[in-house]
């Protein structure tokens, strides 16, 4: 059967059943043309206007490691709109939040917990430490039993 000969009976078939089917070929005519002529009335009520480049930060996949992720989704929570490009278009760049809270955050706990010898904060600590263990001292003979029997 030639392929001109099967598309006249499937034409065919399609017209009769939906000659028998009043109501529903109605609906099937009248339903996308009501949709088409709201989407008409929208166009002609709302006109579209000029709106500039649009240009987001630039937002870290998680492989490019937990910080730059976390900042990505952080920093960049309200998805801004810059008219020019931002820094982070540029091939290569992971994040530019250098500046960030967070990056000054972890910057501040890898100086104090990776500190040198040569740190002079440290020197503090020890300068307290000899003090608490001077007043431990001190205090050390006034726990115990007191000259009247009494427990200090």
């Amino acid at each position: 059967m030639a392929v001109s000969t099967q598309l006249g009976l499937l034409l065919w078939k399609n017209f009769t059943y939906r000659r028998r089917q009043t109501i529903q070929l109605l609906i099937e005519i009248v339903w996308p043309l009501f949709i088409f002529f709201i989407l008409i009335s929208v166009r002609i009520h709302y006109p579209p206007y000029e709106q500039h480049e649009c240009h987001f930060p630039n937002k870290a996949m998680p492989s490019a490691g937990t910080l730059p992720w976390v900042q990505g989704i952080i920093c960049n929570a309200n998805n801004p709109c810059f008219r020019n490009p931002t820094p982070g278009e540029s091939p290569g760049v992971v994040g530019n939040f250098n500046d960030s809270i967070i990056s000054r955050l972890f910057v501040d706990a890898k100086k104090i917990l990776l500190y040198t010898q040569n740190d002079k904060s440290y020197e503090g600590y020890k300068g307290l430490l000899r003090a608490l263990r001077k007043m431990q001292k001190n205090t050390a003979p006034m726990v115990g039993p007191s000259p009247k029997g009494q427990w200090v």
